[in-house]
């Protein structure tokens, strides 16, 4: 798979990136990811296990990645059907890298 880029600036409000949809349909499901931060904020990553064709409205935070302000990296060994990164306090960036495995 091609690697995905979210990015969110937090310079004029706290808010999140646009999420990236995941395929559900390759085995095994693993997907990779890295935040970095520049300048100051918090963030946590989060994903959803909506319907894409629907639209995403529940969010859950990552078991690890959450309430972070330092470049952090983890992933998802369970399949999620969306997955975003929320700048939840400062006026920097946070910007997301993801691999997913199996495309």
């Amino acid at each position: 798979m091609r690697v995905q880029t979210l990015t969110y600036d937090a310079a004029d409000a706290t808010g999140s990136s646009s999420p990236a949809v995941m395929n559900t349909n390759v085995s095994p499901f693993n997907v990779g990811f890295g935040v970095v931060v520049t300048g100051t904020v918090t963030y946590t990553v989060e994903h959803t296990f909506d319907d894409p064709g629907i639209g995403f409205t529940n969010w859950f935070p990552h078991p690890t990645i959450a309430d972070k302000s330092t470049d952090q990296d983890g992933n998802y060994a369970f399949p999620v059907t969306g997955i975003k990164v929320l700048v939840t306090a400062g006026d920097g960036t946070a910007t997301m890298n993801l691999i997913q495995a199996g495309i």
